[in-house]
């Protein structure tokens, strides 16, 4: 992995927000940025994730759930729209949720509960951008980038962004080492 990547898209959060670019050249390597992610979170901590189809949200995401230590394959919950992986390791459990074919807005995502299991989980919401803001203003904006067209590219350019008191102090820098 390489840090910085592509210039920031000022249609992109990080107004008040802590910043770090990263190019990812690899898949092996998004789920390593994953991995690495993990050990930033903490119980409470919301992670939104954006970018296009095949972009590596569900494996940024895989990533993730092996570096918490949780139980079962994290796999793409389009289709069960929310996943809970439980921690093996006494860590907090994963919830994935997948906003796609959600409608805008927190009411359609109220049937899923995130606000109960936001302070006990990590919770990731791959699409969930104008859904899940108003669960809480600390928030971790992912966005991943990729050539739009060319599906043998496999380089992507993930920027991450810390919203809210939270994240003020966190480093992300320790995620292109």
């Amino acid at each position: 992995m390489e840090a910085p990547a592509a210039p920031h898209n000022p249609a992109e959060p990080s107004a008040g927000g802590v910043s770090e670019e990263i190019t990812v050249n690899s898949p092996e390597q998004m789920q390593e940025l994953g991995r690495r992610l993990a050990k930033l979170l903490r119980p409470g901590d919301l992670v939104m994730l954006n970018g296009e189809l095949g972009a590596g949200k569900t494996t940024l995401t895989r990533g993730l759930g092996e570096g918490l230590g949780v139980r079962g394959a994290v796999t793409s919950p389009t289709f069960v729209i929310a996943r809970v992986h439980p921690s093996l390791v006494q860590g907090p459990p994963l919830v994935h949720v997948d906003a796609y074919r959600l409608g805008g807005g927190l009411d359609e995502m109220e049937d899923l509960d995130l606000d109960v299991s936001l302070s006990d989980s990590v919770i990731v919401v791959e699409w969930g951008e104008g859904k899940v803001e108003e669960l809480t203003d600390d928030r971790l904006h992912v966005v991943i980038h990729r050539a739009v067209g060319d599906t043998t590219d496999e380089v992507r350019h993930v920027t991450l962004t810390g919203l809210g008191a939270r994240w003020t102090t966190a480093d992300l820098s320790v995620l292109s080492a």
